[in-house]
């Protein structure tokens, strides 16, 4: 079995939607880079874990992922992941892996299809010192266009808590209607988002 590759990003300029805040600007010289967004790898993933526990576990009382999850799916398909990093700090993330069904189903939540053309977002957190800064609305748009600009996917599908819908509309997706996957007490709204605009983007930045 070969082992995936990892897709490190260019240093590129971003195009975002208007209503979306840029990414803080980056005047001072830092021996390490004061913004850097880069695929995350296994051994990112304790940082990982913490962030996302205290995200959600305050909130809803269960993470999207375990230890073990992040471990894996940063193992599998570090591709499809996301981190960006100020001054070296992982301060925001997003995880994702390929699925190959039109819908989100139970075993969604835990494999990676190789063959799948959908980008399947498990999670995306922000750490509690950088929150209320735009910080989550850059990395989601930097991610579809990173996912985007892979040949084999051509959507992104992610299922969150109605409250959250309006925020993911911004960015494209749109309501698939509920989703199968209950965890707990808790439904989810099934959101599906094509990545070709998003592709455009991507490679017109790159020029």
């Amino acid at each position: 079995m070969s082992t995936p590759s990892i897709h490190c990003l260019k240093r590129s300029p971003l195009h975002l939607p208007s209503g979306i805040p840029g990414s803080p600007g980056c005047q001072r010289r830092h021996t390490l880079p004061a913004n850097e967004f880069r695929c995350l790898t296994p051994e990112d993933a304790a940082g990982v874990f913490e962030i996302e526990r205290e995200a959600f576990i305050s909130v809803s009382g269960n993470c999207p992922l375990n230890l073990d999850e992040v471990r894996h799916f940063l193992t599998l398909c570090p591709e499809l992941s996301l981190g960006w990093f100020v001054e070296g700090r992982l301060v925001a993330f997003i995880i994702g892996s390929l699925w190959d069904e039109e819908r989100l189903t139970q075993e969604s939540l835990t494999l990676h299809r190789p063959g799948g053309r959908t980008a399947h977002l498990h999670v995306l957190a922000v750490h509690r010192s950088f929150r209320q800064q735009g910080k989550g609305s850059v990395l989601l748009w930097r991610y579809l266009q990173h996912a985007g600009g892979q040949p084999a996917v051509r959507r992104a599908v992610l299922m969150c808590e109605d409250a959250l819908v309006p925020f993911y509309q911004r960015f494209g997706f749109h309501p698939a209607g509920p989703c199968a996957v209950v965890v707990g007490s808790l439904t989810f709204t099934e959101m599906h988002c094509s990545l070709r605009g998003h592709a455009a983007l991507r490679r017109n930045s790159d020029r």
